[in-house]
């Protein structure tokens, strides 16, 4: 007999709540918090980012803190299995990935089981199981931060994936939280269409679908939830705002390198349309990017196509998740760092689309969507997809 269990995951790039310390995490768990309970799931994986934020060493502290604060909150009261893996251990700087997840079973899921790497066999799950640290040695999770060979010609650090593999009722399922690449300049982004980043995402995102599909363990339907840092293809994109523009393209004195580029109107007293740096991305109809949750926009994200022989992913209704104004009485607003994107994603192995129970038309029985929308969460919001998960009872 088929069943179904509701399952919630939620992928959160959180460097900027540990940045901005305690302005922000009180309404993000109250968000979160409030997610959890209109669904009321029974199983519900968080996948965290940036754990510790860019001042990791001085933040992981109070990111420690944070997990335990949902860990033992009254709203997850309900939820009597817990299993938390935070690579907090920054001092171990050839693995250290700045990834958490958390993962709560409800009491009235009775048939879940969790994968040990090591003996390669399922066992079952109890109580709570929370590793902190290097997580060297923890035979539940896998975890790898990309080899440094990767990007040779950029500074990065804090990238890599951590997988644990689950059967729920007889369904078994790989969740990966993954952080791949950002964009190191707006200006070395415009240079191509497909940018160099997003060669390099493409290939980080290649090498994570390869370890999980590889034969050491019998392949099975995964979910990769994170911060892929996926970007407009910005080339594209500024060609097609500056369209009626005039161009200015102004180079440093000593070399040939561009430091800005300006796009002014051609009327209007020259009015700049859109002006960019390394760092400055600012575009005077900011509104474009919120308007109809940025749809206009959704034919720049390219980057998934390269991915649509073993991928999907449920439509995007939400607009761009990065860069939200850290300013908390801004919360619909972008930040003028970035062009805005969709860097926070739930993607899936077609097998695992397979497993999504889909409710007639008229029922909303499976959600993608950004967590407070109007609220402030961050320079990221977080990303949640709430279904029902098609299972077998025996």
């Amino acid at each position: 007999m088929e069943t179904y269990t509701d399952v919630l995951l939620v992928t959160a790039n959180v460097g900027s709540l540990f940045d901005n310390v305690g302005e922000i995490e009180g309404d993000w768990l109250r968000e979160f918090f409030t997610t959890v309970h209109m669904y009321k799931p029974r199983f519900v994986a968080l996948h965290f980012q940036e754990v510790g934020g860019k001042d990791y060493m001085m933040n992981m502290g109070h990111a420690e803190n944070f997990f335990w604060t949902i860990e033992s909150s009254s709203e997850m009261a309900d939820f009597d299995r817990v299993c938390v893996y935070v690579d907090s251990h920054f001092k171990a700087v050839d693995s250290f990935t700045a990834l958490g997840s958390m993962y709560f079973i409800h009491k009235s899921l009775k048939n879940i089981q969790q994968y040990d790497f090591n003996v390669k066999e399922f066992k079952a799950v109890s109580g709570h199981n929370k590793y902190v640290g290097s997580l060297e040695g923890v035979t539940t999770m896998e975890k790898e931060k990309f080899p440094k060979n990767f990007w040779p010609d950029f500074k990065w650090s804090r990238k890599g994936y951590m997988r644990t593999r689950w059967i729920i009722h007889n369904q078994g399922l790989d969740l990966v939280n993954v952080h791949l690449f950002h964009d190191a300049s707006n200006l070395i982004a415009c240079n191509a269409s497909p940018s160099v980043y997003t060669a390099n995402r493409k290939k980080a995102l290649r090498y994570v679908i390869n370890r999980i599909e590889d034969n050491s363990y019998s392949p099975l339907p995964f979910f990769l939830f994170g911060d892929f840092n996926f970007r407009l293809d910005t080339l594209s994109l500024v060609q097609n705002l500056s369209m009626s523009a005039d161009i200015q393209t102004v180079k440093k004195d000593s070399s040939n390198e561009v430091e800005k580029i300006i796009c002014e109107e051609k009327d209007n007293d020259h009015q700049v349309l859109l002006h960019i740096e390394t760092k400055l991305f600012a575009y005077l109809h900011q509104a474009v990017f919120r308007e109809n949750n940025g749809k206009e926009l959704l034919k720049y994200d390219k980057e998934i196509s390269a991915f649509h022989d073993v991928i999907t992913e449920e439509d995007i209704r939400f607009p761009p998740s990065y860069p939200y104004s850290e300013d908390y009485t801004k919360p619909t607003q972008y930040m003028n760092t970035r062009c805005p994107a969709w860097c926070d994603r739930i993607l899936m192995s077609h097998s695992a689309g397979d497993i999504i129970h889909r409710r007639e038309e008229s029922e909303s029985g499976v959600v993608y969507n950004t967590l407070g929308s109007n609220i402030c969460m961050g320079d990221h919001k977080p990303v949640f997809l709430f279904f029902p998960l098609k299972t077998i009872a025996h």
